[in-house]
């Protein structure tokens, strides 16, 4: 499961609309009905087929040391590709439509910091302590300049602009986050209380700065902790980026996030000057200083193109194989740090081992003349840890077209338990089930009640939940897209993301429990008349 997302579309849901509230209860089985357990009936038979043995035996594979945390663009990634392709093609799998191997090929523009250091006076500060600047949006390039211009805000527009009498061509540039406010809180831009464009967006002041000859942007960061911890494990890794980018022409000047101890440093003797230009800008009047401390920075990246796969396989419909239910897990994680291997059994060698074992049941009910009216479409997405790279490019390079993509089903750590249900095992968690299509969301609650019996916890797909799993795991790129998507998972516990997410501590009778549900609301969503209907707004 992906960290990163959760920033970007945070804000996005808070700036829409609230159309109302989608279920956010738990739902609990009547009890009192029994649950369909008949073996002569096919698809409780095909369920059935989903044992905690088998899943074990994926899993201590996916999750094993020989594949080395999985990480996109490594051997150990490839190796997870090809135990999912080898295992589909001995269950009798179809390919790719056109082609004769199980995989989509994914472009990633693979870049990291081989030497970054910046040097002030004669202090060095360290990267990831003192500041923060992304190899995605720098190019690699050595600095060394005592022609510095504290520059306010670095905002150039017609109602404020601190560009106005300032020289700045060639040189750098330091600049404070957000804009100049009056004293009772009101924006000198916008004349209300709300912010403009030039606070909430970054690249906004920096696109100015290109345009403007800047050739470095210091931004004064207050909070460069609380930025640190959010953006550490984005940048202490390979940083990927969907495509070749080894071209890659930057709008931006190199631009790097500095702790207030560093400005203080570089403004120097120069305080009272700095003062004076705060209090004019406190009036809505720009002012800018010219500072001298001597600054070198040093920033070279390595930068290569990587080439992974998303593996996928099918199993054709009968009468309505022209419509697809999609059934999604990414199999990356995070690879090696030093000699520390995360091996991402819950996150997600669980899903990935599930959707093995959902595509031996639906081959089954195939061997057995038992054909889905509808195609089931069985992928494994990589780079989900990196961005939700995997499903990002399939959404946008189909190879079933999406107008025909009846719904997505994703499945992202079904292993264990987390501390809300330490004493419980028959739960999920379901996400997104509600928002585009109120036929998915009665589908799962039927199967559950007809099938398994499980407790149904829709607390992380409340709209406000500060979590906003909605948007970290690969359903959400068909989401955004129309398609409706349902996501299974069972909680993050203390070993999420880190080297201890190991096979002995998955909880396999549990997993196989969660798994018949998955698959009896595929089966469901496969054979059903009419394919269900989307009645909500995309959010």
């Amino acid at each position: 499961m992906n960290i990163k997302m959760i920033i970007v579309f945070f804000c996005f849901c808070l700036g829409n609309e609230i159309f109302g509230q989608y279920k956010s209860d738990v739902t609990k089985p009547d009890v009192s009905q029994p649950m369909i357990k008949d073996i002569e009936i096919p698809r409780v038979r095909y369920a059935e087929n989903i044992t905690p043995r088998e899943l074990k035996m994926h899993l201590d594979v996916l999750a094993s040391p020989e594949f080395e945390g999985r990480e996109t663009g490594t051997p150990g990634n490839d190796k997870a590709a090809a135990y999912i392709s080898k295992y589909l093609y001995n269950l009798g799998i179809a390919t790719i439509p056109g082609a004769d191997e199980y995989k989509q090929s994914v472009a990633f523009t693979f870049s990291k910091w081989l030497n970054n250091e910046i040097g002030i006076n004669k202090t060095i500060y360290k990267h990831l302590w003192d500041y923060l600047v992304f190899p995605s949006d720098n190019p690699g390039e050595n600095i060394d300049t005592d022609d510095i211009v504290f520059l306010g805000y670095g905002i150039d527009d017609e109602k404020y602009s601190d560009y106005k009498k300032a020289k700045v061509k060639g040189k750098v540039i330091m600049i404070n986050k957000g804009e100049p406010m009056r004293n009772d809180s009101i924006s000198f831009i916008t004349g209300t209380s709300q912010l403009s464009a030039w606070s909430s967006d970054m690249g906004k002041k920096l696109k100015i700065a290109k345009e403007k000859g800047v050739k470095a942007v210091l931004i004064i960061d207050n909070d460069i902790k609380k930025t640190l911890e959010v953006n550490r494990r984005k940048v202490l890794g390979s940083f990927l980026e969907l495509g070749d980018l080894t071209h890659k022409k930057y709008d931006k000047p190199t631009h790097i996030y500095i702790s207030s101890t560093m400005a203080t440093e570089i403004i120097g003797g120069k305080q009272k000057k700095i003062l004076k230009a705060r209090k004019k800008m406190a009036k809505g009047k720009a002012s800018s200083v010219e500072l001298t401390a001597k600054v070198i920075i040093q920033l070279q990246k390595e930068v290569k193109v990587l080439e992974s796969n998303n593996v996928i396989g099918y199993v054709e419909g009968k009468d309505k194989k022209d419509e697809y239910v999609f059934v999604s897990a990414h199999f990356d994680h995070l690879g090696k740090r030093g000699d520390d291997i995360y091996f991402g059994a819950d996150d997600n060698g669980s899903g990935s081992s599930m959707l093995l074992e959902l595509a031996q049941s639906f081959q089954q009910a195939v061997m057995e003349g038992n054909r889905p009216s509808r195609s089931i479409v069985f992928c494994w997405f990589t780079g989900e840890e990196k961005g939700l790279l995997g499903s990002q490019y399939y959404t946008e390079y189909p190879l079933f077209p999406l107008k025909n993509t009846v719904v997505n089903v994703n499945v992202d750590m079904i292993g264990r338990t987390d501390e809300n249900y330490n004493d419980i095992k028959a739960y999920t968690y379901v996400i997104g089930s509600d928002r585009l299509s109120t036929d998915l969301h009665k589908v799962n609650e039927e199967m559950n009640q007809k099938y398994t019996h499980l407790l149904l916890d829709y607390k992380y797909n409340d709209e406000n939940d500060p979590n906003q799993f909605y948007y970290r795991s690969d359903h959400y790129n068909f989401a955004s897209k129309g398609i409706p998507a349902i996501f299974f998972f069972t909680g993050v516990h203390k070993d999420y993301h880190r080297p201890t997410d190991t096979p002995d501590k998955i909880l396999f009778d549990k997993m196989a429990s969660v798994g018949k549900l998955i698959f009896h609301t595929i089966y469901e969503l496969a054979n059903r008349k009419d394919r269900i209907i989307v009645d909500k707004e995309i959010k």
